[in-house]
């Protein structure tokens, strides 16, 4: 039993820190690896995830806020759609067969390696603020080698449909989706990169402590699971939020793409009862 809480803590580092460098959370990681290693139900493995996720959340932005990446203001706004998408979802989860679970999960996990391959730092001139943007002050500034980098924010609209998707796979699979998160301030809302990948670690864990409440009430969450994967996700999203500025994640990102799609392969062949 002792071998078992060790290996289950050391598996929530890693995915703790993997997932606090792509800004993803760890629940992408952590789910397949409980089900198809620990044999551990699906739907208490969602549950265990979505605590580790405000784990890797509080682990994460709490050295990101330090250095003045996460934009609060924009993070808070969006966390309306995000929080009512994530309500939606936990709900949702109570009434879905777990075969359809692995349908969508590996569905999610496909198009989660795209943004991940494709991620850069692209530039973004001429954005101008929307009206809502501009009349809740959501443009800010950051400090990158030394300069200040002024940006603006536009198509908020957009940014909130999105922000209510991600809350609704959030809720129903127990991850953070940290990748539709950083798709709507990213490519939707054009914000920096940095600033986009912080405030999705930001958001992950209001999101996921919205749902958290509704997974306690259906009894997904057991505390001999999710406080071992707790623990190890909280360790590893602080070390991953410290190497952020030292490492390359480029070949990290493709070696963790080929494995998110032999997982996702491996989560659709269960869905159809071949595993």
């Amino acid at each position: 039993m002792l071998t078992f809480y060790i290996s289950l803590i050391i598996i929530a580092i890693i995915a703790g820190l993997i997932g606090s460098l792509l800004g993803i959370g760890g629940g992408l990681i952590i789910i397949p690896i409980l089900v198809f290693l620990f044999h551990i139900d699906i739907k208490i493995a969602i549950g265990a995830s979505i605590i580790s996720v405000i784990a890797t959340s509080s682990g994460a932005a709490s050295a990101y806020l330090k250095d003045k990446f996460i934009n609060i203001r924009v993070g808070m706004f969006l966390e309306i759609a995000t929080t009512l998408g994530a309500i939606t979802g936990a709900i949702l989860l109570g009434v879905i067969d777990p075969k359809i679970l692995f349908f969508i999960f590996s569905i999610v996990l496909l198009i989660s390696i795209y943004p991940m391959l494709a991620r850069k730092d692209k530039k973004k001139i001429n954005i101008q603020n929307d009206y809502i943007s501009e009349k809740l002050n959501l443009n800010s500034s950051y400090i990158d080698n030394n300069n200040t980098v002024k940006y603006n924010v536009n198509n908020t609209p957009y940014g909130l449909l999105m922000m209510y998707i991600a809350g609704l796979i959030s809720g129903l699979l127990g991850i953070g989706s940290g990748v539709f998160k950083v798709i709507a301030l990213d490519d939707i809302m054009h914000l920096p990169i940095k600033v986009s990948t912080t405030t999705s670690n930001f958001m992950i864990g209001v999101t996921a402590l919205a749902s958290s409440v509704i997974y306690l009430i259906h009894g997904y969450i057991n505390p001999y699971i999710a406080l071992p994967v707790l623990s190890g996700v909280f360790i590893g999203s602080i070390i991953g939020a410290k190497i952020l500025k030292k490492v390359s994640n480029n070949a990290l990102i493709k070696i963790f793409s080929i494995i998110i799609a032999i997982i996702a392969i491996e989560m659709f062949l269960r869905g159809l009862g071949l595993l």
